[in-house]
């Protein structure tokens, strides 16, 4: 019994070791067919290398050619698979090139050259790739930025840049991190999730997504809450669709997300300093323009900073029906964080004046959260409420959470009363359908 272990140990060992040796040569033919490329590109014209047929064919040329001169035996598959990479080095994303088409993934977290990790329908895993090193990853990084025109070096050791396709990428080196260069990407989709597809997958119930919309269409001032990834941008896209066409909106985001299902949209984007540390345009001073440019709905993507005193003044001044996403973990943290953040753009304000702006703005928490289990879930829609000049917190709707990992949750009314209703009649919308979905009828 031990011999056989022993055997299955060595055999196993042998077998590590011979792909690991396979692995280095692959790594070693890319690089020089790389550099070979380089080098044979004063012979060719500029405009045939965004020909990837032409370009295909020139590389298998140059890989022949080595192979021959390097008497490397490989198979042709890994000869197209060399080909497909250095194609994906030049135009791509490198060796992360299949991950960000692969289905499913959110997040693609790059923690130095060998440690990749993604999302993929709610949950973090690690993949098999790796760049070559350090070197590698940063030429990876400074091709992406650097057409940009933005830096990552020793006095800009961190950058934001947005992908071609929409993701989003943030990116880091040492000293911040002694991992060296770490990349997060969050991966941005362009279907239009549907209102269907977010019931049928136990995000929300048909009652409340019901619910969410005549508040929408009446100018009700809804706020969505929950942690990064939860799926408040989602949701946020999918009411938007409640929002007349007659209505200008305009949208105000630090990196465009938001995905409007609306004919008539402005969207405003923050901009970063320049190399000399100038010319930023925050979310504030947007939010500030959005007022003078006739909007009749402002979407913020994300409140986080001064713009949250703005935003609640436009909410209660002539722009009913804002909508904007912040992050906070129940109804409660939001009021927290928004007398917080507005106290922070003013420290003149009162916490008892401010807490005033708050529930004379928002009138609706939309709450989210992401499971245990990775799925994502509306667990609650609160309503501000002010009796007798009193601020009261009202859940409208709540979650019961599934007992087993991967069931679908339950959402029910809590049949709490609502103080919305004579606003949804004067706009000329069903009160008395609101009040039906609300009462759990």
């Amino acid at each position: 019994m031990f011999m056989q272990e022993q055997a299955r140990f060595i055999t196993s060992s042998v077998q590590n070791e011979f792909e690991n040796e396979q692995l280095g040569i692959l790594r070693e033919l890319r690089q020089r067919l790389h550099d070979t490329l380089i080098d044979s590109m004063q012979e060719v014209e500029e405009f045939t290398l965004e020909d990837t047929n032409w370009l295909s064919s020139h590389l298998d040329k140059l890989l022949n050619q080595i192979i021959v001169n390097g008497n490397v035996i490989i198979t042709p598959e890994q000869q197209q698979q060399l080909v497909l990479e250095v194609i994906d080095e030049l135009a791509g994303y490198g060796p992360i090139a299949p991950l960000m088409v692969e289905p499913g993934i959110t997040d693609i977290l790059i923690n130095g050259p060998f440690d990749i990790w993604v999302e993929q329908h709610g949950r973090l895993q690690r993949t098999a790739k790796q760049f070559d090193d350090q070197a590698h990853l940063r030429r990876f990084l400074d091709r992406i930025i650097g057409a940009q025109g933005r830096q990552l070096d020793a006095r800009h050791p961190m950058v934001d840049a947005r992908l071609h396709d929409g993701s989003r990428l943030h990116a880091l080196i040492s000293p911040l991190c002694a991992l060296g260069a770490v990349v997060s990407i969050r991966r941005f989709y362009n279907e239009q999730l549907s209102a269907k597809s977010l019931i049928n997958s136990g995000f929300i119930s048909r009652q409340m997504l019901e619910m969410l919309s005549i508040a929408v269409s009446a100018g009700v001032n809804v706020m969505i809450s929950g942690s990064a990834g939860a799926g408040k941008t989602t949701l946020l896209n999918v009411i938007s669709g409640a929002i007349s066409e007659h209505e200008r909106v305009i949208t105000v985001e630090e990196t465009a997300e938001l995905k409007l299902n609306h004919p008539h949209v402005v969207p405003l984007e923050t901009r970063g300093t320049n190399s000399e540390g100038q010319g930023a345009i925050t979310l504030r001073e947007l939010v500030r323009t959005a007022l003078r440019m006739r909007a009749d709905r402002i979407v913020v993507g994300e409140v986080r900073g001064g713009e949250v005193l703005d935003m609640l003044q436009a909410m209660n001044c002539g722009h009913d029906g804002s909508l904007t996403t912040l992050h906070a973990n129940s109804p409660e943290d939001v009021i927290n964080r928004l007398e917080t953040l507005a106290q922070m753009a003013d420290d003149k304000l009162c916490r008892e004046t401010v807490q005033h702006m708050i529930f004379a703005s928002v009138q609706l928490i939309v709450q989210v959260a992401r499971l245990k289990d990775g799925r994502r879930a509306v667990v609650s829609i609160s309503e501000l409420q002010v009796h007798d000049g009193k601020h009261k917190v009202t859940e409208l709707f709540a979650y019961k959470r599934a007992q087993k990992d991967g069931e679908h949750g339950l959402h029910y009314a809590t049949k709490s009363s609502t103080c919305l209703s004579k606003q949804i009649a004067q706009r000329g919308y069903d009160a008395v359908r609101y009040e039906a979905l609300v009462s759990g009828e």
